[in-house]
């Protein structure tokens, strides 16, 4: 009794991932106990209730996710007794007739689930291919935890949390926590396209397990360099319309209401319109707007809603509404999480699940076709200064930073015009400095790294930290390919598309019991586009444009080409304003002192250059802040 109370005490706190049913299946002799919370989206009856059981009483499964193409298995798999139509009973029947990773391989989804062989008295944890739903797993106190979030994990009588100061220098480089990595010490999260194993003989000796890949996007990348796309634009156009159309349709396959997010932009838009291209009523759709003009894309997602067609539903956002938000933040996130667009991200997930369960997303896009401005800034840096002698750099920035920023200032005039391309708007001389922080890294990957960073020397904030390797510094862990340009999109699509993205995506839509789905990361277009040459994917400095390509086939060019703007939110703007009193009370000096984790001088005095105006810190101080939150969360 005590196993099944336990693991049902760990599946409340994940009541928001599935509030439709509940359960729960152990094995007392072996140790072993499976909980399950259930968001019914395929055969809503109670022959979906999970844990579920094979026929052959092999295996039993846990399972968060979907799989898109269970009735063509289901077909192939026809001869076998069925008691429902669920897509989990399918998942069993092929892991019983084929046994675990033939199956995974067939497995067309988002998934994490947890499987336990009771013939061999084994665990299994999987995950799908690209990381969009999420997988912890480690060992506290001689037990072996798993969860679709840390929430669960501590609810475990046996929890004895220890932060990883190593994992939070991470976190404040890159505003998430990269995965193997969590910002617990002991626990991890399961890599995409992975299957752990763990022998019921290891139960106590806290052995990691073995975990190999099914699925493996640094083979796809490699494989696709010396068996790239040999068609024209019109064959390239013609293969990707059609391979998107079927992804899109195979998720919208749902017993329950479904829509989609539609913030305007191309990849939501071309998700929409392949949508209501195959379905016969108009597809619902939702847009979040702010009257602030430069983060409003909502009259772009209602100009596009008009000509599909789609039944519109958008939700203006006022300061004070958006920033009610924050509060929740870290208990959503489970993590420290510091992507501001969590906050619109969530708005929208909020204002979707009033009308449905279901809603398609378009990320995926710009990792996969090329759609980041910095890839056009990394590309042309490196083409300025990589045949420079790296001392020859390192000389020009120290010249740079000898100059007071407000010196540089008097020089806006003539050179502002020549960094006009690199970043946003802002001080010639906060330009500058940021320039010099690139000029003296010796490798292209070095200067992305340094790109994508926000704070650039992360141990000397975090104390007693040393920085663990990711795949931005693990020269190792990269892909073999020529070009730079498909370089950064790999190390995109292996950290910030899983630990930023999805994260994002599957928090903000699965805190309202919103199931969110991502037709652009079907594998299939993952391999095909890793098959196009970056010169196909970028077309005179426009990106992504295989998408506009086959967007253009439902929407006018005229209504779509314009500057990409983001997700975002005035976060810079709110920490000088309405924010600037909670900001200030977890940023104060002695607080920051006190609790023992950060350096509060180079903290303070990027607050006091915020506030005064003369620098943007809005990135590194939301960093600060959200894992303030988070701590602050942790003792409450």
């Amino acid at each position: 009794m005590q196993l099944k109370s336990t693991v049902l005490d760990m599946c409340e706190q994940l009541e928001h991932r599935g509030p439709d049913d509940a359960g729960s299946w152990v094995d007392a002799e072996a140790g072993v106990a499976l909980g399950h919370r259930r968001l019914s989206i395929i055969d809503l009856s109670s022959e979906g209730h999970q844990p579920m059981c094979s026929p052959c009483g092999r295996y039993v499964m846990s399972f968060n996710g979907e799989i898109y193409n269970y009735r063509d298995l289901r077909r192939e798999l026809e001869s076998l007794p069925w008691r429902g139509h669920s897509d989990t009973e399918v998942m069993l029947a092929a892991i019983s007739e084929w046994g675990v990773e033939k199956a995974l391989v067939r497995f067309n989804g988002m998934f994490a689930f947890a499987l336990w062989d009771r013939r061999d008295r084994l665990l299994h944890l999987a995950r799908d291919r690209m990381g969009e739903k999420p997988l912890y797993y480690g060992w506290m106190n001689r037990i072996f935890f798993f969860g679709s979030e840390l929430k669960a994990l501590c609810a475990h009588p046996a929890w004895s949390s220890e932060i990883n100061r190593d994992a939070l220098a991470l976190y404040m480089r890159h505003n998430y926590v990269p995965a193997p990595y969590s910002i617990y010490r002991g626990i991890y999260k399961l890599a995409p396209g992975s299957l752990l194993t763990l022998p019921h003989t290891d139960a106590g000796k806290n052995q990691a397990g073995k975990i190999s890949r099914y699925w493996s996007l640094r083979t796809v990348a490699e494989d696709a360099e010396g068996n790239s796309f040999s068609g024209d634009e019109h064959g390239m156009e013609d293969a990707l319309d059609e391979l998107l159309r079927d992804a899109v349709a195979l998720r919208m396959e749902a017993d329950v209401p479904l829509g989609a997010f539609l913030s305007g932009g191309f990849d939501s838009s071309l998700v929409v319109a392949l949508m209501q291209s195959q379905s016969k009523r108009p597809v619902r759709t939702f847009s979040i707007g702010f009257h602030e003009k430069e983060y409003n894309e909502a009259a772009f997602a209602g100009a596009v809603a008009r000509h599909l067609g789609t039944d519109h539903t958008e939700l203006y956002v006022r300061p004070a509404e958006a920033m009610n938000v924050i509060p929740r933040l870290p208990s959503l996130y489970d993590e420290p999480f510091s992507d501001s667009s969590q906050i619109p991200t969530a708005l929208v997930s909020q204002l979707a699940v009033g009308q449905v369960k279901v809603a398609l997303s378009g990320d995926g896009g710009d990792e996969l076709f090329g759609g980041y401005k910095r890839y056009d800034l990394a590309r042309d840096l490196w083409r300025r200064i990589g045949w420079l002698p790296s001392p020859c750099r390192r000389w020009m920035a120290a010249g740079i930073t000898s100059v007071p920023q407000h010196v540089w200032g008097h020089a806006d005039r003539w050179l502002a015009p020549m960094l006009a391309k690199y970043g946003r708007p802002g001080p010639v001389g906060d330009k500058l400095y940021k320039l010099a922080e690139v000029l003296a890294v010796a490798t292209p990957e070095g200067l992305y790294r340094r790109l994508v960073s926000h704070w650039k020397k992360p141990v000397a904030i975090v104390k007693g930290a040393q920085e663990p390797p990711t795949i931005f510094s693990d020269s190792g862990q990269w892909a073999k390919l020529e070009d730079f340009s498909q370089r950064m999109l790999y190390l995109d699509s292996m950290s910030y598309l899983p630990d930023d993205i999805l994260v994002k995506v599957d928090r903000a839509s699965m805190g309202v019991s919103l199931e969110a789905r991502v037709p652009l990361l079907d594998h299939r277009v993952v391999e095909f586009a890793w098959r196009l040459p970056f010169a196909m994917k970028v077309n005179n400095g426009r990106g992504k444009w295989p998408l506009r390509r086959v967007l253009y086939r439902y929407i006018p060019q005229a209504m779509m080409d314009r500057p990409k703007m983001g997700f975002g939110v005035p976060v810079d703007a709110w920490l000088r304003g309405p924010l600037r009193e909670w900001a200030e009370a977890l940023l104060d000096e002695q607080r920051l002192e006190g609790e023992g984790y950060f350096n509060p001088a180079p903290i303070r005095e990027k607050w006091s250059e915020h506030l005064s105006g003369t620098r943007n810190w809005q990135y590194h101080l939301w960093d600060v802040l959200m894992f303030q939150a988070w701590l602050e969360g942790q003792r409450s």
